[in-house]
């Protein structure tokens, strides 16, 4: 009888509990579904701030456009990265093509930002690479209209600017690239090619194995690129040059020691023996320092390619780069006369003596078929040409710098 009351009374609190623990999970479950139901028929609504844009527009102007503006000329080329002559030409053509940039009236027919608040935004994000709501206090404009300047400005300057300085050289640039060379002891010589790499900070892990810095060194990054395409297609102006009395047919690029012996590629000597080759090795370094100061310059003016990057859009990182060139180029063109070493009278065709020019008896209108890209494709990577190149720099070389006393 103990044995059998024992088991009743075990089986009813059993039952009791499950009871009482269904009761409980029943009505956690029913408070659960209300609440998400409450948060979703609650609207959020955005913070409004009065952030007052005509008293920030108005300051801007008072700042640096008025016709006595607060700050001078050198602050405002510090500050904008270029002179205000050229900021405003851009300012000008973004408020008359680019729908964007356009102030306008709101339903109650106040004035928006004005083109000059949103121009200036996207300047200094780019130049100072600061965060999007940097620019807040001074102008007057939240972070996703600042975001929304950044994205504008970056396509407008890419269409309304790019074809013009971001082209392919024309024969009088290639001309003058041929004088400067020549200067420096490298007839033929076009410039110097290198690599920059930009970190991307928010890079999808899927995708860092791709856009690591060791997976994308020169080489590969060269292998991707398009900039023989032009002349395997038979459409790049020719150019003839002479070296230590041999006659050459296509123009070269100084590098580092990472790319291939191509005719189109001259690498330093990395240990020279003679005094011709410490020569040789110690122009060709010199002269190719030219690629690392435009990258140095290129990041010292524009931030936000000099820090990670923290856009999750690869397409836009790549717009950010290639408006942040055209800009730089901008503002070379228009600072080239007060800055330059040279005399630009010399690299007019027909004016001097120099070894090096454009042929512009050559056509590139003439179709290429495939044997011709083939002979030239093979040409451009024809180690032995490489070899006789370079031999004959280093004789030109000695025989135009090897008297000077400071390389002896």
């Amino acid at each position: 009888m103990a044995s059998s009351s024992h088991i009743n009374i075990g089986g009813s609190f059993d039952e009791a509990f499950d009871q009482f623990f269904d009761q409980q999970f029943d009505e956690a479950f029913d408070n659960l579904i209300n609440d998400q139901e409450d948060e979703r028929n609650t609207t959020k609504k955005r913070v409004f701030i009065k952030r007052n844009r005509e008293e920030g527009n108005l300051r801007l102007w008072n700042d640096y456009f008025s016709d006595t503006p607060t700050y001078p000329e050198n602050l405002f080329r510090r500050r904008f990265r270029m002179n205000k002559p050229l900021f405003l030409r851009i300012v000008d053509r973004l408020s008359n093509e680019v729908q964007f940039f356009r102030q306008k009236k709101d339903g109650l027919g106040r004035l928006g930002l004005s083109t000059l608040q949103k121009c200036t935004t996207a300047i200094r994000v780019l130049a100072y690479g600061s965060a999007l709501d940097a620019v807040d206090e001074y102008l007057r404009l939240g972070e996703s209209t600042a975001r929304l300047c950044v994205e504008n400005f970056v396509e407008a300057i890419i269409n309304l600017f790019g074809n013009e300085y971001l082209r392919r050289p024309t024969p009088d640039d290639l001309q003058r690239l041929l004088y400067i060379g020549e200067v420096h002891g490298f007839s033929g010589m076009i410039g110097s090619i290198d690599c920059m790499h930009w970190e991307w900070k928010n890079c999808p892990t899927a995708w860092k194995g791709q856009y690591s810095r060791g997976t994308l060194n020169d080489i590969n990054v060269l292998d991707r690129s398009r900039v023989f395409d032009d002349i395997i297609n038979g459409q790049a102006p020719k150019v003839n040059f002479w070296v230590n009395g041999r006659e050459y047919d296509l123009a070269y690029y100084l590098t580092d020691g990472i790319y291939l012996k191509w005719a189109t590629f001259i690498q330093s000597i990395s240990l020279p023996q003679g005094p011709k080759a410490t020569l040789f090795a110690q122009r060709q370094e010199a002269v190719r320092k030219d690629v690392e100061r435009a990258f140095g310059v290129l990041q010292a003016r524009f931030g936000i390619i000099k820090n990670l990057a923290r856009i999750w859009d690869k397409v836009k990182i790549g717009k950010i780069m290639r408006a942040c060139i055209i800009l730089h180029n901008m503002i070379v063109q228009d600072e080239r006369d007060q800055n330059t070493q040279f005399d630009v009278s010399k690299f007019q065709q027909g004016d001097g003596n120099g070894s090096s020019q454009v042929n512009l008896t050559y056509s590139t209108d003439i179709p290429s078929n495939m044997g011709n890209m083939m002979n030239v494709r093979t040409t451009i990577r024809d180690r032995r040409i490489h070899e006789r190149l370079k031999a004959d720099l280093v004789e030109h070389l000695w025989s135009k710098f090897g008297g000077d006393q400071d390389n002896n």
